[in-house]
């Protein structure tokens, strides 16, 4: 009896954990579980792993400037130790590992790069600051930085636009016989710009605006086969103001997933969903627009997203695109995945990773940030709301595995 008793209590609490964290109550597909490996950040944004498995984690701190920081996780018995690597950042969001093997972090109109094995933390400005490089503009309603190298080693960034949809002061629509002024010219907002870099010295040779009409490149991936370049945006809010149809904007306009090729405009603030005239713009020329390759749920706010290469999921996921649902709303609050279709294009089914992820005792509802692939195959993401580090992996479940 006594022995039984301890056979359940085990299985208990193995049931509470995914690995050696505690598992969060949410739901998975087979095989798939998340624990959280570290919490009580204040607003974190960014993740990222490193080869030696330490994770590194981007804390925006706030809205106020100077209040953000760089930590680090290192795995240990007991679980992930936090250590400070620097504070008082200008809020910092993107987070990437550079060609160079140093770390490159997205602030308010600068990007800097420092080496993670450096014990004091040095830092050096790669645009904005002190790098001799134009800072990036950082205003507005869409401040925040991101970031991706792509595989020759140039770098991309985001510009988010100032306004939602270019209106004005206290929300004036926009003239709809006028272009839209932030949305123009060689400093255009709601932008993505493209640094070549020259390496080894990780600077900056020049710049160019590479694509336009993106209101907030926060979600950003490069395929690792065709090495094309992928976004999410996120689309803008309150369309019901200008159409009296609508009772709310909940369902539109969605978000998307588009595909950027060089000198492309894809449409905001004049267009959205698949090239619709907006109603500030009714009269826009909507086919001279890049149309979204997909439509997201609406709102569902995809702030990070990264092709999985790895070996510990199943075949299926093998170039699927993870992209966190960041969204306040109904849509938002998820972990999915997008199959490759024939092509290779994250076009597929789209599958569920962590759902369920609403509010309960003793636990937040989920707001998935960035999301990153370990050395291992596991995926790690970061929460912004709940200050929650996240590990998603895969066990082959235990039928498959006794082949019954």
């Amino acid at each position: 009896m006594g022995a039984a008793l301890s056979l359940m209590a085990f299985g208990a609490a193995a049931a509470d954990q995914c690995g050696a964290a505690p598992r969060l109550n949410v739901a998975t597909p087979p095989g798939f579980c998340a624990g959280i490996v570290s919490g009580g950040f204040k607003f974190a944004r960014g993740v990222q792993p490193l080869d030696n498995g330490d994770v590194l984690v981007v804390d925006l701190g706030g809205w106020e400037p100077n209040q953000g920081s760089v930590w680090t996780l290192h795995p240990g018995p007991s679980g992930y130790q936090k250590t400070l690597l620097m504070k008082d950042v200008d809020r910092p969001n993107g987070i990437v590992l550079g060609p160079d093997g140093l770390v490159y972090v997205g602030a308010i109109k600068r990007v800097f790069r420092f080496d993670p094995r450096d014990p004091d933390g040095t830092t050096r400005d790669v645009i904005g600051g002190n790098s001799g490089v134009e800072a990036l503009p950082g205003i507005g309603r869409h401040p925040l930085t991101a970031l991706r190298f792509d595989s020759k080693g140039d770098l991309y960034v985001n510009v988010g636009s100032g306004s939602d949809h270019c209106e004005g002061k206290k929300g004036k629509a926009p003239d709809p016989a006028k272009p839209c002024a932030e949305a123009s010219g060689a400093n255009a907002l709601g932008a993505l710009r493209k640094y070549q870099m020259q390496w080894p010295a990780g600077t900056v040779k020049s710049w160019e605006v590479h694509a336009t009409g993106l209101r907030n490149s926060m979600a950003l991936a490069i395929h690792p086969v065709t090495h094309a370049l992928w976004q999410g945006e996120n689309s803008r809010d309150a369309i019901h103001v200008a159409m009296k149809t609508l009772k709310n904007d909940n369902d539109l306009p969605h978000d998307e997933l588009n595909l950027i090729e060089a000198k492309g405009n894809y449409g905001w603030p004049y267009c959205y969903d698949n090239n619709v005239a907006s109603p500030e713009y009714p009269a826009a020329k909507c086919t001279k627009y890049r149309a979204p390759v997909r439509l997201l749920p609406a709102h569902s706010a995809p702030l990070g997203m990264t092709f999985y290469t790895g070996d510990m999921f199943p075949p299926e996921y093998k170039h699927s695109l993870i992209m966190g649902f960041h969204g306040y709303r109904e849509n938002g609050h998820r972990l999915v995945a997008f199959l490759p279709d024939a092509q290779g294009a994250p076009l597929g089914k789209m599958i569920e990773l962590i759902s369920d992820w609403t509010a309960k005792p003793n636990q937040s509802a989920g707001a998935p940030v960035d999301v990153k692939q370990a050395r291992d195959g596991a995926i790690f993401l970061i929460e912004d709301r709940s200050g929650r580090v996240v590990r998603l992996q895969y066990d082959l479940p235990a039928k498959a595995s006794t082949g019954q």
